[in-house]
């Protein structure tokens, strides 16, 4: 629970909207009951119940951009109804919605649920003693949202720059072994659910620490950089390609019988041998493959992979062994 309201900026929003809204509106909604203003309670009451199904509905589904657009809408258009019921004292609502909007949808959506809203109680009417006042609260308004979207737009510049630096791997350009880890969940919890098939594949290059010693760092980072542009030129848009650490990298492809990941990992070998080189000569690597299996853990398929990656270069490097097929050790493929 922590490491999703951690992780998911909006959902938080979401979350700290929905229990402000149970500790701000409930008092007033007790208070207009007993005062006998029952529209009033009624429709503090129904806001508050709307803003709580919002958040159940985001943590529930994960789907954050409805659930925060309908909480946006919910939150603007219950504060211009408390501003119709009540009167003056309930424009004073309107405010923090129109800061909160720019944080639960998108700026556009915001823009024009912000002024739909000050545009309504402008025409109601009825919640401004005197025109002079009227402007007054439209300005204001208008104030606050542009004050909001400045603020929002740079904080989701930053947010990303932030989350950009945390799982993008910055010598290749990869996914990091923090993404890697998130998309094996997901990747399991999709198989889980939908049945598709997943296949992964750790791969090492062989031998890397003589080519750092002999012809120095610049020379292995090269040889980093050239083998994930190889691969990701000959994988699909929907694979992804990680950095497990050092020389190791994790392909993660979904889709994919044994059939199918024996013929890309076939090829991928091939691509290697043919084009991957350095000073000294060709650069070659090990593989370790696996299928994800049915109720299978994230931990237990990379253990299965990183088994099956041990064994082949146990077995002398340079080849492709696929887990719990002892069978399917493939030797290397001829350089073209």
């Amino acid at each position: 629970m922590l490491y999703r309201l951690k992780t998911d900026f909006r959902l938080s929003i979401i979350t700290l909207l929905a229990i402000s809204a149970i500790l701000g509106i409930s008092p007033f909604a007790v208070m207009r009951f007993m005062q006998g203003n029952v529209l009033a309670g009624v429709v503090d009451l129904t806001i508050m119940l709307s803003i709580t199904a919002g958040m159940v509905y985001a943590w529930v589904t994960g789907d954050t951009a409805r659930s925060g657009f309908f909480m946006a809408v919910v939150a603007c258009g219950g504060a211009v109804t408390v501003g119709a019921v009540v009167g003056e004292p309930g424009l004073f609502w309107l405010y923090p919605c129109l800061v909160t909007s720019f944080f639960l949808t998108e700026p556009r959506y915001a823009i024009f649920i912000n002024l739909a809203a000050v545009i309504a109680l402008m025409v109601h009417g009825v919640a401004f003693s005197s025109t002079v006042q009227m402007w007054s609260f439209a300005a204001t308004a208008v104030v606050v949202s542009c004050c909001a979207y400045a603020f929002a737009h740079r904080n989701e510049n930053q947010r990303e720059r932030l989350e950009h630096l945390a799982t993008i791997d910055p010598l290749t350009g990869v996914k990091n072994r923090r993404s890697m880890d998130e998309e094996l969940a997901m990747a399991v919890a999709s198989a889980a659910r939908t049945g598709i098939s997943y296949g992964l594949v750790l791969l090492d290059l062989d031998h890397f620490k003589k080519i750092n010693d002999e012809h120095g760092h610049s020379v292995g980072d090269d040889v980093l950089t050239e083998m994930v542009a190889l691969i990701e030129q000959n994988i699909r848009r929907s694979d992804q390609l990680f950095r497990f650490g050092g020389e190791e990298f994790v392909l993660l492809m979904s889709g994919v019988d044994e059939t199918g990941l024996r013929a890309v990992m076939h090829n991928l070998q091939h691509i290697m041998h043919r084009f991957l080189r350095h000073p000294g000569g060709k650069v070659t690597a090990s593989f370790g493959v696996a299928l994800l299996k049915s109720g299978e853990s994230p931990d237990a398929w990379l253990a299965r992979a990183d088994e099956a990656l041990y064994k082949a270069k146990a077995n002398g490097r340079d080849q492709i062994v696929y887990a719990d097929d002892s069978d399917a050790q493939e030797p290397a493929a001829e350089s073209a």
